[in-house]
């Protein structure tokens, strides 16, 4: 694991503010790893907000819901954050916030929910996991193997990214709330509280709520990339290795991040579908970078102006982190479940090199976090031999972006594995 210059002093101390609903969101079909789904609305539709509108059968899905209350205009291919393009159902915004379903639980019917009726509610409400996999939740909380610890992750080890840290600081009773949840559905024995260094306050909330909790422990961890990765943690707090091609569960851990486990609470005992989350907007072309709670399909134009005027032109925008975002082609590319983060970089804090042959120097291999060997994986890409690139097992890869950042020839290593892991 490798320091980077955090860049996180741009937010870590703004308190979460509400973006107001735009005139018009954008939501994409694809918002989850398994398959797209489809709609069940059609255009003319009138919607409430929180109103399931796109769902499917297949086994890893999840469904997604309406962020705002108004009329289906439009279903068609819309600019997305890392597909490029994909289709999306428009809703023009009514401006009423109608819900669909208004009433909280009430706590003795919360007591009563046994561990299927809570995978089912976190299922409908849409949830996965918002750290930037968006694997479904309610899968992971269905594992087909035993596990008795809970590890929340609180690294947020991106630099620039903050929205996790502000969730934790200001929500941290709820978010305990769901990890609550989280033990009684699997039997839960042991919590692990994982927070980087670098978030005192974070650390000084939980601290002090579970000072009297036997169960549950807090974890201070080196803030050093990447940090907040499955296999990391798990490592670095359990001294467990997840062997290669396995998951956490297989050695007895369940891991989500902060923002996943305050879905959680919030779907149980709110009736609250996943249709908002906290974007970190920020980056040196801004004169005020803000952590915004937003409308999930709301287009990044309208983060943008409302965290105006700029600095700096920006040359590069990214959602995500600058290690494992992706940089956008269109400002009206909308929020989805997974951004965590609007990046806005000036040409100062950008660069353009040439690729150039691999020098053997070993720093990839060095420094890989589940122990690959990207430059072999990547020499084998170039050679099409698909073969001998499944070797180097690239499917373990989690996509960091170490290698290439440390690369001295300045080899596209982490895109090469990427189309690796799609070839095998």
């Amino acid at each position: 694991m490798v320091k980077l210059e955090e860049n996180k002093i741009y937010t870590e101390h703004s308190g979460i503010e509400k973006l107001s609903p735009p005139r018009q969101v954008f939501i994409p079909l694809i918002q989850h790893i398994g398959k797209p789904n489809s709609p069940t609305v059609k255009v003319g539709d009138e919607v409430a907000l929180g109103q399931q509108i796109a769902s499917c059968d297949a086994a890893v899905s999840s469904p997604i819901h309406a962020s705002v209350s108004g009329r289906v205009t439009a279903i068609g291919n819309w600019p997305h954050p890392t597909v490029g393009v994909c289709k999306a159902i428009v809703i023009e915004n009514d401006g009423r916030d109608a819900v669909a379903v208004s009433r909280n639980r009430l706590t003795e019917e919360i007591e009563r929910l046994t561990p299927d009726e809570m995978r089912r509610i976190v299922y409908q409400a849409g949830i996965v996991g918002m750290g930037g996999a968006g694997f479904p939740t309610h899968i992971k909380l269905t594992p087909p193997k035993p596990v008795d610890t809970f590890i929340l992750n609180g690294a947020e080890c991106e630099p620039y990214s903050t929205s996790d840290h502000r969730r934790m600081i200001e929500n941290s009773d709820e978010i305990l709330g769901g990890v609550e949840l989280i033990m009684r559905c699997l039997g839960i024995k042991r919590v692990y509280i994982a927070i980087e260094d670098n978030k005192p306050d974070a650390i000084k909330a939980f601290r002090s709520r579970i000072e009297k909790q036997q169960a549950m422990s807090l974890v201070v961890l080196r803030s050093q990339y990447p940090q907040g990765g499955e296999k990391q943690l798990i490592k670095n707090i359990l001294g467990k290795e997840v062997p290669s091609g396995k998951l956490p569960f297989d050695v007895g851990v369940l891991v989500h991040n902060a923002a996943t486990v305050l879905a959680i609470y919030e779907a149980v005992y709110k009736n609250k579908p996943l249709y908002e989350r906290v974007v970190t907007v920020t980056g040196d072309c801004l004169a005020s970078p803000r952590n915004l709670s937003v409308r999930i399909g709301s287009p990044i134009k309208d983060l943008i102006e409302f965290c105006r005027p700029l600095k700096k032109n920006p040359v590069k925008i990214i959602i995500g982190g600058p290690m494992m975002g992706i940089t956008q082609y269109s400002e009206m590319v909308p929020i989805i479940k997974t951004s965590g983060a609007v990046i806005l970089l000036s040409r100062g804090k950008t660069q353009v090199y040439r690729e150039d042959s691999c020098i053997r120097c070993g720093e990839c291999v060095r420094n890989c976090p589940v122990n690959l060997e990207p430059c072999l994986i990547s020499l084998a890409v170039e050679r099409n031999n698909w073969e001998l690139a499944k070797t180097y097992s690239p499917l373990d890869c989690i996509e960091c972006g170490l290698c290439a950042y440390l690369c001295p020839a300045r080899r596209n290593l982490v895109q090469s594995i990427k189309y690796a892991k799609l070839k095998v």
